[in-house]
């Protein structure tokens, strides 16, 4: 029934298998097995895509809500096995994973060696589905989230650094205004990244409608580019010990109030692991104050 939602919502052999860590032609004998343990066609193939049969879309809110009851009995089965100790199922976007899992996952295994972590790395959008789908338990992104049934904990306020070539005269000696930032050199995340959307918020460019040339898809490209001339960027703070350990780039701090995002956990309202979701929260914390004291020092 797993194969059978994720096919029927994707419309998609490839993005189903992915959905549900398969194989595709693993999804597709199981699709295939369900049919023919039915008796009935569920889906039409065709070059243009995979479409539901007119009864499969009346099967899907049935298998649908049984998927999400049993789903509901694991994780009270799971809050009850003790803190932290079963499957957790972690979604965290890009800008954000690179710099706090490689501390996170090794201090979580050796203070709960009872966790078995499933990490999933994705923009916002795609993962607040996922967790109102139950296809995962917990978010970290940045705050606030919109959509019903949710909750969030504050985690942690992340300052933004403008980062550019060393001795480039965009942008001089800091603490700088957001108004000073030259909209023409800032270059950006694409489409769909919160960083993005952040970064527009702060130099005040979403009402003007300006277009950039160029938007990375990551981090780390955004860097290459400005280490190499092409313009500037926003940093967040987490992510400066990472991207800038070889000292390509010079950062120039904001005037006061300096602009920041704010990073947090998001679950469902209705989740038996809330206790859970705070412990995790507790390491990511701890692990966010560590990297902080390690810059400042």
């Amino acid at each position: 029934m797993q194969y059978f939602e994720a096919l029927a919502r994707s419309r998609h052999f490839a993005r189903a298998a992915e959905a549900v860590h398969v194989s595709q032609p693993a999804l597709s004998a199981q699709i295939m097995e369900m049919e023919r343990r039915l008796g009935v066609k569920l889906f039409d193939r065709s070059r243009s895509g995979v479409y539901p049969t007119p009864l499969a879309e009346r099967l899907l809110p049935a298998v649908m809500r049984i998927l999400n009851e049993t789903r509901a009995v694991e994780e009270m089965a799971e809050s009850s096995a003790g803190l932290l100790a079963g499957k957790l199922r972690l979604g965290i976007i890009p800008t954000i994973a690179p710099y706090v899992l490689p501390a996170l996952v090794p201090r979580a295994a050796a203070r709960y060696p009872q966790l078995e972590f499933e990490i999933r790395e994705g923009l916002t959008g795609s993962l607040v589905d996922a967790l109102l789908a139950r296809e995962i338990d917990l978010v970290v992104a940045a705050l606030p989230v919109s959509g019903s049934g949710l909750q969030s904990r504050f985690l942690w306020r992340d300052k933004f650094v403008i980062a550019k070539t060393p001795g480039a005269t965009d942008v001089l000696a800091g603490p700088v205004a957001a108004d000073d930032i030259p909209a023409s050199r800032l270059l950006l995340l694409a489409e769909g990244h919160c960083l993005r959307d952040q970064a527009l918020d702060v130099c005040g460019l979403r009402q003007e409608g300006k277009v950039f040339n160029f938007e990375a898809t990551s981090m780390a490209t955004l860097v290459q580019l400005v280490s190499s001339g092409m313009g500037l960027t926003l940093l967040p703070e987490m992510a400066v010990p990472f991207e800038n350990r070889d000292g390509a780039l010079e950062l120039v701090e904001f005037a006061e109030p300096c602009p920041s995002r704010d990073i947090g956990l998001i679950w469902r309202s209705s989740s038996e692991r809330v206790a859970d979701y705070e412990a995790l929260g507790e390491l990511i914390t701890a692990v966010l104050s560590a990297g902080a004291e390690k810059k400042a020092a």
